[in-house]
């Protein structure tokens, strides 16, 4: 039998020497200059050093010397900090399994000096000088130096050209260099750190509080437009800051997350913090945030990559809700216009704004818009676009619940006001005001402007409200509460549609069948690897029902059915309050104004719309005088 054309000869199987071994070992830890500072810094936190220096040459290419005053590596184990595998970190299997420490693979050094030229220079409390090692030469020397460790790696990936070539310009890797010691700084306040570059001191972030320390990473505007996150729920404990709706931005280059001090890219804790905004941000604009996980040691597994940014939970979908819901609680409150909430500022024409620019979709004659669910780069699980003529129990006791409410909260007009037009069919109007005057935190209704926007005068200059998106947002959370329980009602396909499924599809039909029931889907094997769908959402008679099963599924699998469940029924509610909310040109009178702003003010969330767009906006006495160069 003759051989393939494309078979090779059978090598044997050997041992790799210890050089390559150590050159794959550094293509996993070393990707750049950044990776090496990472690792470093690691190293010098786990030290306990209080300051750390960082001094770059060629952004890091040319040279990287990480500077600390921890307590140093005693002269006998400066070889072996240079080994593979060698660590101070953990001794054991149960050690290893509830990682407290940066680091513990005892793989950085020897990775990095495989690649570099490497110099280790440390003292201890105990010894009377420093001594100094040259990794090439093993050369082990005195030398003057204070207590703590100095590590300096030159010509990075030298021995390895090729590599060089993927690197980037000089200021692209110092950018990627800071980053990486940014990211410690936020969630180590008690460190100073200190960045130079080519002799020049690049960025400083001196010791302090954990609210100055974000101030001097971040910027007193993300203070400023943030609000604290602060939570317990069950094995976690959640702390950091989370932005408002506003504060979005077009990148995702403002999210910060870390488990049990470490900074971690996990798409679990991305995706249940994303989750939080969904009915307040705009479009594919994302949230800012910087969040701390504190979980058991042993419920969270660190040991998954050499560069130890990714985690794996024990337990995922508690993670996932848990994140959601501290992050979700820190948005909801403080309501609109209570003490400790900050006003969102008002971008007068020429001013920057950090929020998306967006029509609001009102004008006279017009509709509002819906677009924007919020869901940025995470798509909703199915092309939601209800029809609500119909179809939907949800609907028919959204509009019960509208009627029933109509006659008893709309204030009578008083003696003297222009009477409103009759309120519109399915209409949920406001609830009467209760507090006295200085109880009104959004102020006292002044006007109403192009039948879409309500003045109010507070105690800080004026308040200006595009009514609709205010009232489409009391409507949506009432509906919210009032309809929490419902089902979305379903359809019996005449012809059950049929597809291949993955074993993983499978198994979540059949686990998950309750939770699909309630989306208005009914999913049934047809064998090991076939699933019919044999109902779908009447409000979704267009929809392509083998993507949409698909889209559910692959959702099911790996966040909480309660998370999907829900996700779907909001978007059901977001379109019927948008059609049941004050529409442009209905004229109010001064106490229909009034009441709108208190129920704005009992009303979660009111800063924006259901589609992300703010409601209302805060003009101070001191921007007003500014506007006519008042005391100039």
């Amino acid at each position: 039998m003759s051989a393939l054309p494309f078979s090779v000869p059978r090598r044997p199987i050997r041992e790799l020497p210890d050089e390559l071994i150590s050159q794959i070992a550094a293509g996993e830890v070393v990707e750049r200059p950044a990776s090496v500072v990472r690792e470093l810094v690691d190293n010098a936190l786990d030290a306990g050093a209080t300051e750390i220096t960082l001094k770059l040459l060629a952004g890091g290419v040319r040279s990287i010397v990480v500077e600390d005053n921890g307590a140093g590596i005693p002269a006998d184990e400066l070889p072996l900090a240079l080994r593979r595998h060698a660590t101070s970190k953990i001794a054991s299997l149960s050690e290893l399994e509830s990682v407290a420490t940066m680091g513990f693979r005892g793989e950085a050094l020897a990775a990095i000096a495989s690649v570099a030229e490497v110099s280790l220079l440390s003292r201890t409390a105990e010894a009377p000088h420093a001594f100094r090692l040259d990794a090439r030469s093993g050369e082990l020397a005195p030398a003057a130096r204070a207590v703590g460790t100095s590590v300096e790696v030159r010509e990075l990936f030298f021995s390895t050209p090729a590599r060089r070539k993927f690197l980037k310009t000089d200021a692209t890797e110092l950018a990627h260099c800071v980053e990486a010691v940014r990211r410690h700084a936020l969630v180590r306040p008690e460190v100073g750190f200190a960045v130079w570059h080519e002799g020049r001191l690049v960025e400083q972030w001196r010791r302090g509080s954990a609210e100055q320390r974000l101030k001097d990473v971040l910027g007193e505007d993300f203070i400023a437009q943030s609000r604290p996150v602060d939570a317990r729920i069950g094995p976690l404990h959640i702390r950091g800051r989370a932005g408002v709706p506003d504060a979005a931005r077009s990148r995702a280059d403002q999210q910060y997350c870390y488990v049990n001090g470490r900074y971690v890219r996990d798409k679990l804790l991305t995706h249940g913090a994303r989750s939080a905004y969904e009915d307040v941000l705009h479009g594919s604009r994302q949230p800012t945030y910087v969040l701390f996980v504190e979980i058991a040691p042993e419920r969270v597994d660190v040991n998954v990559h050499p560069t130890k940014i990714e985690v794996r939970f024990r337990d995922s979908r508690e993670v996932h809700q848990a994140v959601r819901h501290a992050v979700d609680g820190a948005l909801a409150l403080p309501r609109a216009g209570e003490p400790g909430a900050e006003a969102p500022a008002l971008h007068w024409p020429g001013a920057t704004s950090t929020a998306p620019s967006t029509d609001s979709g009102l004008r006279p004659g017009g509709t509002a818009s819906t677009e924007g669910r919020g869901y940025g780069s995470t798509p909703p699980p199915w092309p939601l676009q209800p029809q609500v003529q119909g179809h939907l129990a949800l609907r028919d006791a959204a509009i019960l619940y509208a009627q029933e409410s109509a006659p008893r909260s709309w204030p009578a007009p008083q003696p003297g006001s222009a009477r409103a037009p009759a309120a519109e069919p399915g209409a949920a109007p406001f609830s009467a005001p209760a507090e006295a005057p200085e109880a009104w935190p959004l102020g006292r209704a002044v006007a109403q402007i192009g039948g879409i926007y309500v003045l109010a005068e507070n105690a800080q200059g004026l308040v200006i409200v595009d009514m609709h998106a205010a009232h489409e947002r009391i409507v949506y959370e009432q509906l919210k509460s009032r309809l929490e329980a419902q089902r979305i009602e379903s359809q019996p396909l005449l012809i059950p549609a049929t597809f291949a499924a993955t074993a993983q599809e499978v198994a979540t039909a059949e686990a998950q069948r309750d939770a699909l029931l309630t989306l208005g889907l009914e999913i049934t094997p047809l064998g090991p690897s076939t699933l019919a769908i044999r109902s779908r959402p009447a409000a979704l008679p267009g929809a392509d029902v083998v993507e949409l099963a698909r889209s559910v599924l692959a959702e099911l699998s790996q966040y909480d059915a309660s998370n999907v469940i829900q996700r779907a029924q909001h978007e059901l509610l977001a379109t019927m309050a948008c059609h049941g909310a004050v529409r442009a040109n209905r004229r109010l009178t001064l106490d229909e104004m009034n009441a709108l702003l208190r129920d704005m003010e009992r009303t979660e969330r009111a800063d924006q719309c259901n589609h992300g767009r703010p409601t209302w906006r805060q003009l101070s006495l001191r921007e007003l005088d500014a506007l006519f160069m008042r005391g100039r």
